[in-house]
């Protein structure tokens, strides 16, 4: 089963619009992502609504961030994303008549619930500050470890 890296992915994403000067554009922010600016902008439009990010068209255009990176904690994006599923375990029937497969649900749906729940505690106390002050202590620690010279964001995108 393929992994949904959406939150990862826009997380990526809104780091780098955090490190640029100016907007930035669907492409730009498409190839961060190795998608298409079709599906950024989709992700996109929910970070808007939620007014995280704003975006404007024509020359010199793009997306911005709307509110400064320590008011971002990783639960608002991933609330803004659509809130998709962190574990995506299935059960054998839905709605069973079966007792046992009732005992089995219950048991993992409790599971699933709790692991979830604290995941978006954990991710409600991360900023997009704090994950900008590690990528910057990191960049330091790149630039001061390497004599030759560097991008200025060396990633492995």
């Amino acid at each position: 089963m393929k992994q949904n890296s959406q939150l990862s992915d826009v997380l990526h994403v809104l780091l780098h619009m955090a490190e640029d000067d100016g907007p930035a554009t669907s492409e730009a922010l498409a190839a961060a992502m190795q998608t298409n600016p079709v599906v950024l902008r989709r992700l996109m439009a929910g970070l808007r609504e939620a007014g995280l990010v704003a975006s404007a068209k024509g020359h010199g255009g793009g997306w911005v961030l709307s509110c400064p990176l320590d008011r971002i904690t990783l639960r608002d994006v991933h609330a803004a994303l659509g809130a998709p599923a962190f574990v995506s375990l299935g059960f054998r029937e839905d709605r069973p008549a079966c007792l046992v497969a009732q005992a089995v649900n219950e048991a993992l749906g409790a599971a699933v619930r709790d692991a979830e729940a604290l995941l978006l505690a954990r991710l409600g106390g991360v900023t997009l500050a704090a994950l900008s002050q590690d990528f910057h202590r990191r960049l330091a620690q790149h630039r001061g470890a390497a004599p030759h010279r560097l991008e200025e964001h060396p990633h492995a995108d």
